[in-house]
């Protein structure tokens, strides 16, 4: 049994996602789950040493450092939706994480941004 709650978790989930990844599975049908909402968000993400807005920075340059492009469009999505990040500082954030995670990364993370950002 942890010792964290999963009902905090899936309530920080929400608050970190909202329905970006839909709905979650009922508690029990996966212990993957159960284990990340229980651990991820129902204790690290708890702590108030960071703000989301702040984790959310941290979560998308580690990304970009990782070139994990599915991941980070999702970050990068939630971050506009929750005005964590506005559209105008998508460029600066590309500019300077590109000088730190090398050309390809940055040119990659650069397609992405262009893609969130296109007019629909």
């Amino acid at each position: 049994m942890s010792k964290y709650d999963r009902s905090a978790g899936e309530a920080k989930f929400q608050e970190v996602y909202g329905s970006e990844l839909g709905a979650l599975p009922a508690a029990g049908t996966s212990p993957f789950i159960d284990y990340m909402l229980e651990t991820l968000f129902g204790g690290v993400w708890q702590d108030p040493a960071f703000s989301v807005r702040e984790r959310r920075l941290l979560l998308i340059g580690v990304l970009a450092a990782q070139g994990e492009e599915s991941p980070l469009g999702i970050q990068l999505r939630c971050a506009l939706n929750r005005g964590e990040l506005k559209r105008e500082q998508l460029q600066p954030l590309v500019t300077f994480l590109t000088q730190y995670v090398g050309y390809p990364r940055g040119s990659r993370l650069l397609r992405l941004v262009g893609e969130l950002t296109a007019p629909k």
